[in-house]
């Protein structure tokens, strides 16, 4: 494991890369006495200069960070002024950073954007994604309206993108060109958060047509513990992660869901002390504040089958482990453990393990 997050070097053979850790079990998966299945995967903690304090796995390995990074992507539509120019409210920030379930909070807040922006629905090239709600499911069933770009969960960071490009001039339609304008600054606000200069962040194309960003475990992790605690960072970067921290921790619903999202309970178990935000294909990374100035944490990890049935587990044992949480915090997280498993006659036969 690398002492410094800032240490990754960078990587841009022309051949693709095919090689995988084999990293170690992280989570098992047993029936009765006997292990089933196993995930396995990598996790770090670090302080916010970037230094591993601990880990499994292999910390430095580049993994897509996928929506884990919409905070660092949001950072241009505060610093760029296009917030405060088209009134972005808390709950309308907080969509900006989400994966969202497509319930009517969520799908109110990004219309009311796109309405003082002047556009629509139809300048969103997220792409259209049957909503998670069940309710918003049914209900466009019922009236035999397909989804659309407006139920995608990345509505409202495309929405957030529109502001930035709207803002400063730039073509609408080129508003996802990894050579815009905005995306630009997204790309540069992510690097400096993270440790890293910006030719040495690889970009590809994220299921929602945006560009995701593929880095070192350890550099995400600092990117967290940064914005957890930006009190070492300029005057204005520091404005707006405490912005962006403030909107998460009074509207915990708008960056994920109401029902049975592990984001949105972590914001409401810890009362917005924590920061935790799910990427894609077994991500997830977490900030906290430390107890003095510059002395943030942030721990990320990679499930390597990119299963969320290894993840979830993982990240409460791993907010229990660094005493993230208190004991009656913790308990509001139980249900994403899995410890026991059920059957569907109700008996009890088997469990999920954290490993370490």
């Amino acid at each position: 494991m690398a002492n410094s997050a800032d240490s990754a070097a960078p990587n841009h053979a022309g051949a693709p890369e095919l090689r995988w850790s084999q990293n170690p079990v992280q989570v098992r998966i047993l029936r009765g006495r006997w292990v089933e299945s196993v995930h396995r995967g990598a996790w770090v903690l670090v302080d916010a200069d970037g230094g591993a304090l601990e880990g499994s796995g292999d910390t430095m390995e580049r993994i897509f960070a996928r929506s884990s990074v919409k905070a660092f992507q949001a950072l241009p539509l505060i610093e760029s002024g296009a917030a405060e120019r088209f009134g972005y409210q808390d709950d309308e920030l907080a969509l900006a950073l989400a994966s969202h379930d497509g319930e009517p909070l969520h799908l109110e807040a990004v219309l009311r954007v796109l309405a003082r922006l002047g556009l629509g629905v139809e300048h969103l090239r997220c792409g259209p994604q049957v909503p998670a709600d069940r309710a918003v499911r049914r209900d466009l069933e019922a009236r035999g309206e397909p989804p659309s770009a407006l139920h995608n969960n990345c509505s409202g960071k495309h929405t957030g993108f529109l502001a930035v490009a709207r803002h400063l001039g730039a073509p609408i339609e080129d508003y996802l060109d990894p050579a815009s304008p905005g995306q630009k600054l997204a790309r540069a606000a992510l690097a400096e958060m993270a440790g890293l200069n910006a030719a040495d962040i690889d970009v590809a194309i994220d299921g929602c047509s945006a560009p995701t960003f593929r880095l070192p475990l350890a550099n995400l992790a600092t990117a967290f513990a940064r914005l957890a605690a930006p009190q070492n960072l300029g005057q204005e970067r520091r404005a707006a992660c405490e912005r962006m921290q403030r909107a998460v921790a009074a509207n915990p619903a708008h960056i994920a869901g109401n029902h049975r999202r592990l984001c949105t309970a972590i914001v409401r178990a810890s009362g917005g002390r924590l920061f935790p935000k799910i990427g894609a294909e077994g991500v997830y990374a977490v900030g906290r504040a430390g107890d003095g100035p510059g002395r943030g944490r942030g721990f990320a990890l990679k499930m390597d089958d990119g299963d969320k049935r290894g993840l979830e587990p993982l990240v409460v044992g791993l907010l229990e482990r660094f005493g993230w949480l208190a004991p009656a915090e913790l308990a509001q997280l139980e249900r994403y453990r899995g410890q026991v498993l059920v059957n569907r006659a109700g008996l009890d036969v088997g469990r999920t393990e954290v490993a370490g």
